[in-house]
């Protein structure tokens, strides 16, 4: 079963000639008052590759309705945050609260350097940072709270559930290192761990997902954070090919043990397909990251090709059932 794009696509582009002129990709996704808020990466230059995050806004329609005109979340540099990439929203507790990740050194796509002739720099382990995010008179503003992931994992792809599971803060995650002798996948996956704080220290790590199939055999990492269903927790993902190539795939996780798959599609719901998910600085992308359920639909919202913002939907009833025949 695939989603429908929107016909609207892309929802968002680059702009201006400072920091969002290059890319606008990757939104992460809160709904709020009847208005539909993305926080979106966004990257000025090739050279250092720095990124940040704007903030736009938009009706149910997913018409436009305000995009701020500086980045509304740019790194730290006395925290080592050169580059904030790839956030994540999740509503937990009636606070909104973003996970985001952090590296000192930020780096072009391959696709870039080979094509601009940059060369790759030292490579620094990337984390994931926790911060409070406040929604008010239509303005995003922050409270940074701090790394949640072990040091050494190499972290991307890290979402919190939406409420606590048997009590305890829990998240997915995707560490790159831990693959190979001594763990049970040979390439990354996607882990469960519960948190002994909002913003604290990772443990019981589970692997929860591991490729299975050739759209996904290069790795696999947690797209929005969970979708609580009465079937179960439905998880967006993406998978990457040996060619490089993203696609998404869904699954349904156990509400009560988020760490045994139900089910999950042997197909890719979403491909690249379009000229702008098939152009762009990394070719051949469909990134989800943000989601929202608007009464019986799933609004799916993704990057494309590392360059734009993109929308897409399925009839939530109709995709569960869906699901459910893949169990």
């Amino acid at each position: 079963m695939k989603l429908r794009r929107h016909k609207g696509n892309p929802i968002l582009k680059p702009r201006g000639d400072t920091w969002e002129s290059i890319a606008v990709f990757n939104p992460a996704v809160a709904y709020m008052d009847g208005k539909i808020h993305l926080l979106y990466r966004a990257v000025g230059e090739y050279v250092h590759y720095i990124s940040r995050l704007g903030h736009a806004v938009f009706d149910e329609n997913l018409n436009l309705v305000a995009r701020s005109d500086k980045p509304c979340f740019s790194p730290e540099i006395e925290l080592w945050e050169v580059s904030v990439e790839d956030a994540r929203l999740t509503p937990l507790e009636g606070q909104l609260y973003m996970t985001y990740v952090i590296t000192p050194t930020p780096c072009p796509p391959y696709a870039v350097r080979r094509r601009l002739g940059i060369p790759l720099p030292p490579q620094a382990r990337t984390r994931i940072s926790l911060a409070e995010v406040t929604i008010e008179s239509g303005r995003m503003s922050f409270q940074r709270l701090g790394i949640i992931t072990p040091y050494g994992a190499n972290e991307r792809d890290t979402v919190l559930f939406p409420e606590k599971i048997r009590g305890k803060y829990a998240a997915l995650h995707r560490p790159s290192a831990w693959i190979g002798p001594g763990y049970p996948t040979d390439v990354p996956g996607i882990w469960f761990a519960y948190l002994d704080d909002i913003a604290g220290r990772m443990y019981e790590h589970r692997l929860v997902m591991k490729p299975e199939q050739p759209w996904e055999s290069r790795k696999i990492g947690a797209g929005p954070p969970p979708l609580k269903t009465e079937e179960g927790w439905l998880l967006i993902y993406h998978g990457v090919d040996e060619d490089r190539a993203y696609r998404a795939g869904a699954a349904l996780l156990d509400l009560e043990e988020p760490w045994r798959v139900i089910a999950r599609t042997p197909e890719p719901i979403l491909e690249p397909e379009e000229e702008y998910e098939k152009e762009g600085d990394v070719p051949n992308v469909v990134f989800p990251e943000g989601a929202v359920i608007l009464g019986d639909e799933l609004f799916i919202f993704y990057g494309a090709a590392d360059k734009v913002c993109c929308a897409a939907s399925v009839n939530l009833s109709r995709f569960i059932e869906y699901l459910l025949t893949r169990c």
